[in-house]
């Protein structure tokens, strides 16, 4: 596989009053096309604080430090791929919500709660679609069916061609301003209320006609998952990141978003991105997964390596801990507390709390290394001779 997306020693600091919180320690990590990659680990491990450092929209106090964000997007075969920690923020948002797309945890924060859901997702389209919505415009003028004044047939011409050719030409800034001028935008905005009540269609939601022209609390919770999940496919994303996207629904309505986003997968976009702390979800639904603990990535593999055979510490106790159905006894728990990021653990962060704590493992940090074929841990019991038994 070819990898989409790449994180390497990514490092994001969130300076505050109490300290210095260092919330991603050199975390490296690669999406390829064509799977659904989920990153796993337990509330305020870091894994919003990487997708977010990724898409570089870290809010105040945070910033990021060091490290590298490489986006092979659907550059040409040779071309190098694009460092996104260097992208000037205009550049950005044009990826963001065309390119890369995000479903944010909370609907209800994500969602505006006085505009109709259709507009919410119709500003997709008018942000990064204007050139073949104008396109499609066109080729309506041109036919003589079209119901246009003869007057202001011209004009309209020359306002959509240049939409057609550079969206953010001088010349279409200035016609908004102007009343009489600023008309020839409604035909642009009801075509994007066209396509995005389409895409509302398309994720099986009935009526869509009458949904697009509800307003947020209309709907139910299952409902606005889906209609925050229609705004990030817009504009059908090379890579879509869902962070705990399902995590406040019921499990029936979970059931449903998860199918939904794996069909997407064929068909819509070609990799995802999934934030989880669920780990019945990472077994139902990614092919490949990464765990993280305390800000640092400390496993890689694909889902079905790592369930047959966890190879880190926090891994093993993180499965361990899962409650079974015919489980007798008490339920295992990990001893030990999550660090304080402020002042970290020196060495491996999770050695205070490791049943195989050696001398190293407070010293030096685990560098992430390869033990097989496809898996990845950074652990000290894993040497340069081999693999040790756990």
């Amino acid at each position: 596989m070819t990898a989409l997306i790449e994180t390497r020693d990514l490092t994001t600091h969130f300076y505050t009053y109490e300290g210095v919180v260092k919330a991603l320690d050199r975390v490296s990590l690669c999406v390829d096309r064509g799977i659904t990659f989920g990153l796993v680990g337990e509330s305020g491990c870091g894994k919003s604080v990487t997708v977010r450092s990724m898409m570089r929209i870290i809010q105040e106090p945070g910033r990021i430090v060091d490290g590298r964000v490489l986006f092979y997007g659907r550059q040409r075969q040779g071309e190098k791929p694009v460092e996104l920690l260097s992208q000037t923020e205009a550049w950005m948002q044009g990826l963001r919500g065309d390119r890369i797309s995000m479903i944010f945890q909370e609907p209800n924060a994500a969602l505006n709660p006085i505009m109709r859901v259709g507009d919410q997702v119709a500003e997709s389209f008018l942000f990064h679609r204007r050139r073949s919505m104008a396109e499609k415009i066109l080729k309506d003028l041109a036919d003589p069916d079209t119901r246009v004044f003869l007057g202001t047939r011209r004009l309209q011409h020359t306002l959509y061609a240049r939409t057609a050719s550079n969206p953010d030409a001088a010349l279409l800034r200035i016609s908004r301003k102007i009343p009489l001028l600023k008309r020839w935008e409604s035909r642009i905005k009801k075509e994007a209320f066209r396509r995005a009540t389409a895409i509302i269609g398309r994720l099986g939601i009935a009526h869509p006609e009458e949904v697009a022209q509800n307003y947020p609390h209309n709907l139910s919770g299952g409902m606005k998952q889906r209609i925050v999940i229609a705004i990030a496919l817009a504009c059908k994303p090379d890579l879509l990141i869902a962070d705990e996207a399902t995590s406040n629904l019921d499990v029936t309505v979970q059931a449903q978003i998860l199918d939904l986003l794996q069909e997407l997968k064929e068909t819509e976009i070609t990799s995802i991105l999934m934030i989880t702390h669920d780990l019945g979800v990472v077994a139902e639904s990614c092919d490949r997964v990464g765990v993280m603990y305390a800000g640092t990535l400390c496993e890689e593999a694909d889902v079905s390596d790592l369930f047959a055979g966890p190879k880190h510490p926090y891994t093993v106790a993180l499965m361990d801990s899962v409650p079974r159905f015919h489980q007798e006894g008490e339920l295992k728990t990990i001893d030990g507390a999550v660090p304080n990021l402020v002042d970290p653990p020196p060495g491996c962060r999770f050695h205070p709390r490791c049943p195989h704590v050696m001398g190293v493992c407070k010293t030096e940090v685990p560098e992430l290394k390869a033990i097989g074929t496809n898996h990845k841990v950074a652990c000290h019991l894993y040497g340069d001779k081999g693999e040790n038994d756990v």
